[in-house]
């Protein structure tokens, strides 16, 4: 057919499909499909002579090279690239629902909404305890589960509250997911910390340990980054963490990230051992987190878990004393200033975050 306009010769139906190849940067040579999956596609590279495949067999030493011969999946020497299937709406952490419990409507006082949050919350008193406590000390009749619905409700608002006042992060965080058990199946809740302020820069809660839940938790570490800001991650041998620096990198050409990985108990290699400890930095904090959920011994639902996470991020930025800090918050809110009591600042973010 001819161009009414330009009277070009063009084909009606196309009847060839270009596939797009992708090509190895160290040798030129182009990757094949290695591995499908409903979230990634893996590319690899063939070529046995390219130089990033070179590279990486010299510097195994004598235990990998005979490692490697039994357990040749553990090593990655050929060049990959990872093409991955995510929408921009899917790599949003994990959020509380929305509670049905209105904070305008509810029967009792801000104020003991906010003792409330003080006992279950701040001193990690378990939801019956909390009950009895305003039972017997306060004569205030509520039940657990009245404690355990203004736990979400409060949750809803604060989530917003943390990631609007989280501010600029540091040059080095470190991060790691920890164990929780919600209707008997092991969970996890995903944390990072920021090595000088102490603030929890990222939290979510998944049901895996997989890299889609890596890369929420990275991206919104972050997200308030500057823009030429040299950022180091340091977290464990999870492949999950370097799917999800690949991922961040393709996708933000201006940060500069990179991620240190801290392997084991013992420093066998110089990274573990300059890194260590902002690793044990993390792992302090996932005992501090283990501290405030023990008393649940598991959860009955995935949004009360959310809900603990985000009030625990809440209460260990915003009113937790570090001592590293001359016993200051590791983020200190000006609208807190100048309250003693931890119930009188509760109810302060609760009003600014509502």
């Amino acid at each position: 057919m001819k161009c009414k306009i330009c009277s070009d010769v063009f084909q009606l139906h196309k009847r060839f499909h270009r596939k797009i190849k992708y090509f190895c940067p160290y040798c030129f040579k182009s990757l094949y499909t290695w591995k499908e999956r409903d979230e990634v596609t893996i590319f690899k590279c063939g070529n046995r002579n390219c130089s990033h495949r070179t590279d990486k067999l010299n510097k195994l030493n004598d235990d990998e090279r005979k490692l490697r011969k039994k357990r040749l999946s553990q090593f990655k020497i050929s060049y990959q690239y990872r093409n991955y299937h995510y929408q921009p709406g899917e790599l949003i952490v994990a959020e509380p629902n929305k509670p049905r419990v209105d904070l305008n409507r509810i029967h009792n006082d801000i104020n003991i909404f906010a003792i409330i949050l003080t006992l279950h919350i701040s001193y990690a008193i378990t939801a019956r305890k909390t009950a009895h406590m305003l039972k017997n000390i306060w004569n205030i009749s509520l039940s657990h589960q009245t404690v355990l619905n203004y736990v979400q409700t409060a949750a809803y608002h604060c989530h917003k509250f943390n990631l609007k006042y989280k501010g600029a992060i540091n040059d080095i965080n470190a991060g790691d997911e920890t164990y929780v058990k919600v209707k008997g199946i092991w969970h996890y809740a995903w944390l990072f910390i920021g090595s000088a302020s102490k603030k929890i820069c990222a939290y979510h809660f998944s049901d895996n340990r997989g890299a889609k839940a890596a890369i929420k938790t990275m991206l919104e570490s972050v997200r308030t980054a500057k823009p030429d800001q040299d950022i180091t991650l340091v977290t464990d041998g999870n492949p999950s963490y370097q799917a999800g620096l690949h991922f961040i990198n393709l996708q933000n050409e201006q940060l500069k990230l990179t991620l240190k990985k801290v392997i084991g108990l013992q420093n066998l290699d110089t990274e573990s051992e300059q890194y260590r400890p902002y690793k044990q930095m993390v792992e302090r904090l996932n005992r501090t987190y283990k501290y405030h959920i023990q008393s649940q011994n598991g959860f009955a639902c995935v949004n009360g878990a959310v809900a603990k996470l985000v009030l625990f991020v809440t209460h260990y930025n915003f009113l937790r004393p570090h001592k590293t800090l001359n016993y200051k918050t590791p983020i200190e809110h000006p609208d807190l200033e100048g309250f003693d009591l931890i119930q009188n600042k509760w109810v302060k973010i609760i009003s600014l975050a509502a």
